[in-house]
């Protein structure tokens, strides 16, 4: 890329003016041009599938077989990443030229042209801006979701917290919360892209979670970054540091599990678990414990199950009772062939197959056998899951991704999954004794992953806010509709409990 401030800027506008877009601008490595990512208009794809164009002159040189084209680097997060290869690029060269690059964008930001980048970024924002604008009951109203910045193969976790964000009762508790001020004046708001400790030993995960959900519906167009919580984050979760491609639902049950744990400990001499008993919202019959006393955590994701295993020899029956805070649910066998999204032959899979699935009686094999107290022995027996509480908010994970040999392949099968009414009765363990409503779920967000592994590829999220579904792309929110939500292959769904009766057709 070439060291000429004014060209570089000027070829960034340029190339988004042409493009009629202002988000997620990519340059190129190889020319410094500049188009927008493959979830806008996948310009910057085009580019480098046009470079990919065999010459009709066979003695072409040198220095145009190597210009490939392949590798770009986002503008806003400064994230690299190769096309040939379909995934980021979290190394550098010897001479650290991916790094000087980097350094050389965050550069312009305070060179002598921010003035005038401003200027036309302002006019791009008022453009799309109106481009957010619907008609709501015959008045205008304007999107008032904000997005997350990517920082380096981060929509892991930007989906799961637009996901938690729009969870009204789990969100509105940690916005509740005091604020606490833990970083100094030499570390708050600086940008962190190295992978070493700063030494910060005191931070706190509820702290810098209930900033980044505050920030979330403030109406503001333009992007949260989450470094804080980020860094945060590399502190107490080490399987997350660096900037390698990462599981979403891996992330959730981390995030999930330290929140629960900090909030059990108390903050400043001041238990967190006393705030939330005197939570009116949240009565003592809708806690679960999970590692000892509730929090807020376990209140709102934390359900029962009853594991009942019988010995087929004796006929010996153990019952054993699990929390949890999540069900992974597998896609039945029978659906795991890879189904395009124009394929119309072939039986659907709904989520009612994987939750039956899950509650079906099943025969354990060879390598699980139950150790039989009355035979003494391991023996062959059958298992199976009940319900016997149900959670506030259900999250349901479907296991999209399985160990084939040394590979660790996705099943790509669409799972049909309703929008509201989903009925959980038939898999309680006591059904009798819940109420005709009680059992019914609608859904609150979907976690989506594109591509085809778990390691590659990229997550967007969609949820509900106030009747309206929202498309969470990183930095880009958009509205959408139920139709294109229904139609999304879903690897995580929360369904939230439904208060109010109300007419709907169940699952």
């Amino acid at each position: 890329m070439g060291n000429n401030k004014r060209q570089l800027v000027y070829c960034v506008f340029f190339s988004l003016l042409v493009c009629r877009s202002n988000k997620s601008p990519w340059v190129c490595l190889t020319c410094s041009s500049v188009h927008c990512g493959r979830y806008v208009n996948g310009h910057a794809k085009k580019h480098y599938e046009d470079a990919q164009i065999p010459l009709t002159n066979h003695k072409k040189s040198e220095k145009q077989d190597k210009a490939q084209h392949t590798v770009c680097m986002d503008c806003s997060s400064y994230s690299t990443y190769c096309y040939r290869c379909d995934d980021f690029v979290v190394n550098d060269t010897k001479l650290g030229l991916v790094q000087k690059v980097r350094e050389h964008l965050q550069n312009l930001e305070n060179s002598a042209f921010t003035t005038d980048r401003h200027r036309k970024r302002k006019l791009l924002e008022n453009s799309s801006l109106n481009s957010k604008l619907l008609k709501v009951n015959g008045s205008t109203a304007a999107i008032c979701a904000t997005g997350l910045r990517n920082l380096g193969n981060t929509c892991f976790m930007n989906a799961i917290l637009q996901s938690l964000s729009n969870i009204e009762q789990f969100c509105c508790y940690f916005k509740e919360l005091p604020a606490v001020e833990l970083r100094n004046g030499k570390t708050a708001g600086r940008r962190t892209y190295h992978t070493r400790s700063q030494g910060d030993s005191n931070v706190s995960l509820v702290e810098e979670f209930r900033k980044t959900l505050c920030a979330l519906w403030q109406g503001s167009q333009t992007a949260f970054s989450p470094e804080s919580l980020f860094y945060v984050v590399w502190k107490i979760m080490p399987n997350f540091r660096g900037y390698q491609q990462q599981d979403a639902h891996e992330f959730m049950r981390y995030l999930l599990d330290h929140l629960h744990l900090e909030l059990q400990g108390g903050f400043n001499g001041v238990s967190r678990s006393a705030i939330l008993q005197e939570n009116s919202t949240l009565s003592a019959s809708n806690k679960c414990c999970i590692n000892g006393a509730s929090t807020v955590v376990t209140a709102i994701f934390g359900g029962v199950l009853q594991n009942e295993v019988n010995c087929l020899i004796c006929g010996t029956e153990s019952r054993k009772f699990d929390p949890f805070l999540d069900l992974s649910l597998d896609i039945p066998s029978q659906f795991r062939s890879k189904r395009s999204k124009n394929q119309e032959n072939g039986p659907v899979c709904s989520l009612r197959d994987c939750l039956r699935s899950f509650t079906d009686l099943e025969e354990l094999d060879e390598t699980e056998l139950y150790m039989c107290h009355k035979c003494k022995k391991k023996q062959k027996s059958t298992k199976k899951f009940w319900i016997q509480k149900l959670p506030k908010v259900l999250c349901l994970h479907l296991k999209r991704f399985h160990w084939t040999a040394y590979l660790r392949n996705k099943v790509d099968t669409y799972v049909e999954f309703p929008l509201r009414g989903l009925d959980m009765k038939c898999y309680l363990l006591e059904p009798e004794n819940s109420g005709p409503d009680n059992c019914l779920y609608d859904l609150a967000a979907v976690v989506v992953h594109h591509g085809s592994g778990v390691g590659s590829g990229h997550y967007t999220a969609y949820a509900t806010h106030e009747g309206r579904w929202f498309h969470f792309n990183d930095s880009t929110v958009t509205l959408t509709d139920e139709e294109t939500v229904v139609k999304a292959k879903a690897y995580i769904l929360f369904y939230v409990e439904r208060q109010a009766k109300a007419g709907s057709d169940k699952l």
